[in-house]
């Protein structure tokens, strides 16, 4: 079945998809910084590509999917006082995904993916009130709530998948992100200040969990946590294929009208289940 860029189709020939088949996957990221080395835009480059490889691997399994312009914007408040994050309210975010949900539902296209790359706790707090959102009924609309999956890389089983560096909080804009980008989109990398740049072996997520709410404060002066200089392409590459197996996976899992996977058993960490 064939990927379908949603920005590049007509209103018609979204109307003469099979909708019944017909599954939506969206990027979402932030805008914020990502260290001296890697650009604004590195969630968005991460989610695309999360995005991309999971449609792919879901149209071999069946379904029609359309790939939607990414969500650039949501709430980044530890990056919030360095030059170029653009931080909005978990309530914003939120709203949009809710009414990106219903307008999908509103033209028959009941099943949304998030493929999401931005790991701020304000930020996947904004998903999860979306998804309880999207559940409940829409006040004078007829259309179906729409099923929403979403896989969320801080959790197990997802989490375990992923890089060392990925697994001990100290991930951003080090490692793992930037083999990513150098994979993805490799004329965005200062590679020499990323080559020139020491490890940050501080756990963001430890300080996260501390009750710190800055980077600044985590220990990460300049915007990241991890070790930049280690990143390569080719752990970039074999990361993305881990991301769109996992966003392939949980949608199986999910959606009743796809194969599931064979061993049957990651529904509760899908953000879905089987009807």
């Amino acid at each position: 079945m064939p990927v379908h860029q949603l920005g590049h189709l007509t209103w018609d020939q979204v109307r003469d998809l099979d909708r019944a088949r017909t599954l939506a996957i969206i990027p979402v990221g932030a805008t914020e910084a990502h260290g001296p080395h890697l650009p604004l835009a590195t969630d968005v480059v991460i989610a695309e590509a999360m995005a991309r490889r999971g449609a792919e691997k879901l149209a071999q399994h069946g379904a029609e999917v359309l790939l939607l312009p990414p969500i650039a914007y949501s709430a980044a408040a530890y990056a919030a006082s360095f030059a170029g994050t653009l931080s909005i309210r978990p309530e914003t975010a939120s709203a949009l995904l809710v009414d990106i949900g219903r307008a999908l539902a509103s033209h028959g296209i009941t099943a949304l993916v998030i493929a999401n790359a931005h790991l701020d706790p304000a930020h996947i707090g904004s998903i999860r009130a979306a998804m309880r959102a999207l559940a409940e009924p829409s006040g004078g609309s007829s259309a179906p709530a729409p099923q929403v999956v979403f896989p969320d890389v801080t959790r197990k089983p997802w989490a375990l998948r992923l890089s060392d560096e990925f697994k001990s909080g100290a991930c951003h804009a080090g490692q793992y992100e930037g083999s990513i980008v150098l994979a993805e989109a490799p004329e965005l990398v200062r590679d020499d200040v990323r080559r020139a740049l020491p490890a940050n072996p501080r756990s963001l997520s430890d300080a996260i969990r501390a009750g710190l709410d800055t980077f600044e404060a985590a220990g990460g002066p300049q915007a990241y946590f991890g070790d930049p200089a280690a990143a390569t392409a080719d752990e970039g590459r074999g990361t993305i294929e881990t991301l769109g197996t996992i966003l392939c996976e949980a949608t199986c899992e999910a959606i009743d009208w796809l194969p599931p996977p064979a061993d049957g058993s990651l529904t509760a960490a899908t953000g879905g289940s089987r009807a």
